[in-house]
């Protein structure tokens, strides 16, 4: 069965064509969770209920542009959406402060260590994180989907960038203590 078919089947309610859109996409929406949620539980959640809102809203899907860019839109939103039933931002009024650049050492750092420091992030600087350098987004678009201003969005990603170098830094030096 073609993906459009699926789609349009999926469309009609289809039992069966939406446990096979599961089957296709769950991996890959799956880790979208993963980067924006606090632990893998959490993430498994936020995957259910994107899934949920996938199915409820898949009428406007109208094939204009990459379905798996619209699945992962929608997923996005869905976890955002929880974060702002928390009030994660609500309180927050930061001034900018000074962009920090990461150095990332890929022979020295793994990707899942990468993924844990990013995942123990408070939420407010790792979804501004994952937002901006995961996944390309402006500070106006961030700020727009999470009901912020651009500066608490750019304020946000520098203290993400921050406390990432400083985690990095530490664990290099632990490194090369055990190395000696």
């Amino acid at each position: 069965m073609s993906l459009n078919q699926l789609i349009e089947n999926c469309k009609r309610n289809d039992a069966k064509a939406q446990s096979e859109l599961y089957k296709l996409f769950s991996s890959k929406l799956f880790s979208v969770c993963l980067k924006y949620s606090r632990n893998y539980a959490e993430a498994e959640d936020n995957l259910q209920d994107a899934f949920i809102t996938i199915f409820k809203k898949i009428e406007q899907y109208k094939n204009k542009g990459s379905f798996e860019g619209w699945l992962k839109r929608v997923t996005i939103n869905t976890v955002l959406q929880q974060y702002r039933k928390e009030k994660v931002f609500e309180i927050i009024n930061e001034n900018i402060v000074d962009d920090v650049e990461l150095d990332i050492d890929e022979d020295t750092l793994s990707i899942d260590y990468l993924l844990r420091i990013i995942q123990e992030l408070p939420d407010r600087y790792r979804l501004v994180f994952n937002l901006y350098v995961l996944d390309g987004y402006s500070h106006k678009e961030i700020a727009n989907m999470l009901d912020i201003n651009i500066g608490t969005s750019k304020s946000n990603l520098a203290r993400a960038r921050q406390i990432l170098k400083h985690t990095i830094e530490d664990y290099k030096s632990s490194q090369s203590l055990q190395s000696l």
